[in-house]
């Protein structure tokens, strides 16, 4: 499958689908090849009616101003650029006010795909 991008903006956002105990958004993810795991702002699953709270173990994740602890959900579903994975884990962390995005999405959600990012013509391709 193709999806058009344009090479000229800083990020590339998806639309991606989540759902969850309350229910169904499409966020604005940022495609992120240095992310080993994808990310929703807190906030954003509070409001699909999950609990990042209450989770007891976090995991440990490094951003650019240093080492967290962040709690891990699995969605119901996710989907993203015509592919969909269930009871898929997220990291919950608060994104800061400026961020244009709600979250990130991961290598791991492309884990057994073949991702090709044209930067030339602008083109998402996954097989």
């Amino acid at each position: 499958m193709k999806f058009p991008f344009d090479p000229d903006e800083g990020l590339i956002v998806v639309p991606t689908k989540i759902w969850g105990p309350k229910g169904d958004s499409i966020l604005r993810l940022a495609l992120d090849t240095g992310a080993t795991r994808s990310l929703v702002n807190w906030d954003v699953t509070v409001l699909l009616g999950y609990d990042p709270a209450i989770v007891s173990e976090r995991i440990q994740m490094t951003t650019g101003s240093g080492v967290e602890y962040v709690p891990s959900i699995s969605v119901e579903k996710i989907e993203s650029l015509g592919h969909k994975r269930m009871n898929f884990p997220i990291l919950c962390h608060t994104l800061p006010p400026s961020a244009t995005v709600d979250g990130i999405l991961g290598l791991d959600f492309f884990r057994g795909y073949r991702l090709i990012i044209d930067l030339k013509t602008g083109l998402l391709i996954i097989e």
